[in-house]
């Protein structure tokens, strides 16, 4: 698996024409964030609780904007309510680059995933991220659709994922899997 580039993905994101970034910081994605700081075609809002972000952008899609969030795994889980009560049920299609911390210390498969946290002994482990092991469960349970960015080469995932969320008013998810550089 490659590298993946902030630059790479803030040349997507102005590809699908996104016109906000509505984020909380955080160790994956402070070099795309550090980027949108001083960049002139994209306006970056931090907000201060994942759950604010989701709020945020469905009011600038109101407002005839195009927003995407970029949140952690984390935080997504935390705003739960808030993404449900806001941009699911209101159907706004919205990117949600998501990153997925812990998922390199994931061990169980595909379908051990697909069919929950496993063992409750699982979220004590000290080799194990608690959150990773309820992200993909979370997302499938509340059936918002996600998939990869793990390096450049997925890139183009970004404008699939923006011409789906569009195509069927709803939010999508790209779980990105590693620290942006």
């Amino acid at each position: 698996m490659g590298s993946l580039h902030a630059r790479a993905v803030l040349s997507a994101l102005k590809a699908c024409g996104v016109t906000h970034v509505v984020s909380l910081p955080d160790n994956s994605s402070a070099a795309l964030l550090t980027l949108l700081s001083s960049e002139d075609s994209l306006r970056l809002v931090r907000v201060t609780r994942e759950g604010e972000a989701f709020a945020v952008a469905s009011g600038l899609w109101i407002g005839g904007s195009v927003p995407a969030v970029v949140v952690q795994n984390t935080g997504f889980l935390e705003s739960g309510d808030a993404f449900r009560g806001t941009a699911q049920r209101m159907r706004i299609p919205l990117l949600c680059l998501i990153g997925y911390r812990g998922y390199a210390r994931i061990t169980r498969s595909a379908a051990q995933l697909a069919s929950g946290p496993g063992e409750a002994d699982e979220f004590s482990r000290p080799d194990r991220d608690s959150a990773a092991l309820v992200t993909e469960p979370t997302l499938q349970a509340w059936r918002l659709p996600f998939d990869f960015l793990h390096s450049d080469a997925d890139v183009e995932k970004i404008s699939a994922a923006f011409a789906r969320a569009q195509a069927e008013s709803r939010p999508v998810a790209l779980l990105v899997t590693t620290d942006m550089k």
